[in-house]
């Protein structure tokens, strides 16, 4: 009974910061960051490089240098996300400081993973996708 309840207050703990970080941003914010994400994946459906390549923030594009690099890259470790089956965004957490759009997908596998997409803000007010982090799903027994 103890060890329930517990694990229910960690679960209620840890939708805090979720739910703190979807009040922090507008509502145009948390439509844009989802935007991006849907240009970027439909980019990779065409295989158009240079556009999934731009919607990447700085310091990606200056991690992989070009945008073919950037596509081999994704082709060989993302490919949930390169050719998704289907793709839900989820809420909006807060990472390391960033907000970070949940995603759940299901590859082209039939594997479901979630997907995490830290977003950073450009000077002019635009976001950019700041990585890629995939993860089996959770699942609680509570």
């Amino acid at each position: 009974m103890v060890a329930r309840f517990l694990a229910l207050l960690l679960l209620i703990l840890a939708a805090a910061p979720a739910t703190a970080q979807e009040r922090a941003l507008s509502d145009g914010d948390r439509a844009a960051i989802r935007d991006v994400i849907s240009r970027q994946v439909e980019a990779f459906r065409r295989d158009d490089g240079d556009a999934a390549f731009g919607l990447a923030s700085p310091d990606v594009q200056r991690l992989f240098g070009t945008a073919q690099t950037f596509m081999d890259m994704v082709r060989r470790g993302y490919q949930p996300v390169y050719r998704p089956r289907v793709f839900d965004f989820g809420n909006i957490v807060e990472l390391n400081g960033q907000p970070t759009q949940r995603v759940h997908v299901v590859g082209p596998d039939g594997r479901r993973v979630n997907a995490l997409y830290p977003m950073t803000r450009l000077p002019d007010g635009s976001w950019r996708i700041d990585g890629c982090f995939l993860q089996p799903p959770e699942e609680h027994q509570v």
